[in-house]
């Protein structure tokens, strides 16, 4: 009979327990859903034999919550939750954010800032002897000295700082098992070196596999340009296949040590993860807070794919998931979709049916799954490499059995479209049917930028890409008499971007009629290549010197160009106007992005008719022709580009990070 795992000693008892061998403390609330890292690897546990209990964000001040469970046989698992929890709690400009999706009832604050070293510090405290093993995103992305951007330093690894024995980095079923294993058939957390996907501590070197040495902790904190090196390094040994154990001296007798990475999961192993016995809900003790809500960004959507080729430079998924794609088959995904059906809340639409990236369900070339990935190469960045394999039959024919199910009404792709992966693809077939059958309205996309020398920083392909894809999403969408929309996701104050290339994104919005109600500023969270740009002021792939927005003040002016028309922006889009040179903007001709203070005629923008405007009704002066506002409405839409784009609902869908 399906069930939770136990969160207290009465769910112990009622199963007969005496004692967990692990404990399972966490920084989210315990949902028992596939798309939370510790509802996989607490299952993954479960079936290979083991006692999972669940301690969800103790009180942290209070060394006795982490005992609700008594002392476990094996050890604790500690993670910070789904996301790190720095990104939790705090906004791009270092303010608290209003709501925790993770936390019964959306409350903020019910985990501490850096939650995986304030856990693993508590439990040290009452357990002094215990094994302590650490895992998901925080632990993942902070597994080796990296730039902590709440703190504006750079930090050791995590291991370090939790005091804990073991790191398991990456999605984790495979290494988790095999620690798991180990430390029952008795061997000590410093005897376990040898397990894939995992970082220890060590007071010596005595490899007998090749491996590379970094520069020291103490190098990296002096030379801002040995940790782009170090950082790239790192970047390049991410692959399972080609990776080499890396070295990271502290002292002179202390190191941090980190195994090539994980196997790539089979598809037959992945059916296996994903058919656990799941609850698919939060525990029901959360009901009365009113439950958790995280839960419906994920409840009616399908996981096809893990692993993500894209290689943007601001994404951490090379460094987490890998860039190996593995794929569930057809019938895991169906026999979870019927399941999915009989659900009582289910009205019919299936919300998604992707990954990281919806359209990859294969890896990237033939010689992935054998020999990995290229190193120093990406599979789409400059230009889709000439081996890549861009064919979406599989994921069509998916596609094609869902919405032949009974009682499914419409199946929805909301996870992301990589569109010059969908234009490198010959066959037009899975593009019409995506246009047909698969967009809810607008389709999400994500160009981040326009100006090329901004997308090169990012990793993603020139404008001209773009451009042509939304001429051919605008012909299918004729074709089928179709008036569907393209939300872009579009970021400010990246790596790379001046204010002469933040005018040019305002200038493009202009001529799209569009403006977003919400835009997202770069972020540097650990472990990001952008984010080394940020510390260092170098690109890691070149050591090239690159233009870093980090004044708070030129990052407000980058951001309110993209929202122009918001009058609450206009002293703010003034002064980069000015600042640029691009006063030309400023004034009443239709191409112009704002009036001038006081609505006073500019007569800066070279070759603008002379004559001095009209007043019109009320008094404020208006230009012949002008079709300019001083105030936005909530969506605004010229006739023709109003198949491009759409009133957008930009909260990005939240990655999972598992252990």
């Amino acid at each position: 009979m399906r069930d939770f795992l136990p969160i207290s000693k009465a769910d112990m008892e009622r199963r007969g327990w005496e004692q967990c061998d692990f404990v399972y403390v966490i920084g989210d609330a315990y949902v028992d859903h596939p798309s939370f890292g510790h509802a996989i690897i607490s299952r993954v546990l479960e079936a290979a034999g083991y006692k999972v209990g669940f301690i969800s964000q103790p009180d942290w001040k209070n060394p006795q919550s982490i005992t609700v469970l008594g002392r476990p046989r094996l050890g604790f698992l500690v993670t910070g939750g789904n996301m790190d929890s720095m990104v939790n709690h705090y906004s791009v400009s270092k303010k608290h954010r209003k709501m925790d999706a993770f936390t019964p009832g959306g409350v903020i604050g019910k985990r501490p800032d850096y939650a995986t070293v304030v856990y693993c510090n508590l439990i040290r405290r009452v357990y002094k002897d215990i094994p302590i093993l650490i895992g998901g995103i925080e632990a993942s992305l902070r597994r080796m000295a990296h730039y902590d951007y709440w703190s504006d330093k750079l930090k050791r690894s995590i291991l370090l700082d939790s005091q804990a024995d073991l790191l398991m980095y990456g999605m984790g079923e495979r290494s988790v098992v095999e620690v798991a294993d180990a430390l029952d058939s008795g061997l000590k957390p410093q005897d376990i070196t040898f397990v894939n996907g995992t970082v220890y501590r060590a007071t010596q070197v005595d490899l007998m596999m090749p491996y590379v040495t970094l520069p020291s902790y103490q190098e990296l904190c002096e030379d801002k340009r040995k940790y782009a090196q170090s950082f790239y390094t790192q970047y390049c040994n991410t692959d399972p296949f080609s990776g080499k154990t890396l070295v990271e001296p502290y002292g002179p007798k202390e190191f941090v040590i980190q195994n090539p990475a994980q196997k790539p999961l089979s598809q037959a192993e992945m059916d296996r993860v994903y058919g656990l016995p799941y609850m698919r809900t939060y525990h029901p003790s959360y009901e009365a807070a009113g439950g958790v809500p995280a839960i419906e960004e994920v409840r009616f959507s399908l996981v096809s794919c893990r692993g993500c080729f894209g290689g943007c430079s601001f994404c951490a998924l090379t460094f987490h998931q890998g860039r190996i794609i593995q794929t569930r088959s057809h019938e895991s995904i169906l026999a979870e979709a019927q399941q999915m059906v009989w659900e009582p809340d289910f009205k019919g639409y299936i919300h998604d049916v992707g990954g990281p990236t919806a359209n990859f369900r294969q890896p990237a070339c033939k010689k992935q799954l054998t020999k990995g990935v290229c190193p120093t190469q990406q599979c789409l960045f400059p230009k889709p490499c000439k081996n890549l394999i861009a064919d979406h039959s599989d994921y069509l024919a998916l596609l094609r059995k869902l919405r032949a199910i009974p009682g499914v009404k419409k199946v929805f792709i909301r996870s992301g479209i990589r569109f010059d992966y969908l234009l490198a693809d010959q066959d037009d077939t899975f593009f019409k049917e995506l246009v047909k059958y698969h967009v809810s309205g607008q389709l999400k996309v994500a160009p981040e930028h326009i100006a090329d020398p901004v997308l090169e920083k990012m990793g993603k392909p020139p404008r001209a890409v773009y451009d042509k894809f939304l001429a051919k999403y605008k012909r299918l969408n004729e074709q089928c008499g179709l008036k569907q929309y393209v939300v872009p996701y579009l970021m400010s104050s990246h790596p790379g971007s001046t204010l002469k290339e933040a005018v040019a994104l305002a200038e493009y919005l202009r001529d799209l009629g569009y403006m977003p109600e919400q835009v997202q500023d770069f972020y540097p969270t650990p472990s990001t290549l952008s984010t080394a740009m940020y510390y260092t002021g170098l690109d890691p792939r070149t050591m090239k010197p690159v233009y870093v927005p980090t004044n708070p003040h030129e990052k407000a002016m980058q951001r309110a160009l993209i929202q122009y028309r918001n009058p609450k922006n206009y002293m703010l889009v003034h002064e980069a106007l000015v600042k640029a040179g691009r006063e030309d903007l400023i004034g009443y001709d239709k191409h112009c992005l704002i009036r001038p203070k006081g609505g006073q005629w500019s007569g800066k923008k070279p070759g603008a008719s002379s004559q001095r405007p009209n007043a019109s009704k009320g008094g404020k002066p208006k230009a012949k022709g002008d079709t300019s506002r001083t105030t936005a409405p909530k969506e605004h839409k010229k006739k023709k580009a109003g198949w491009a784009v759409a009133k957008p609902n930009n909260s990005r869908k939240k990655r999972t990070g598992r252990k």
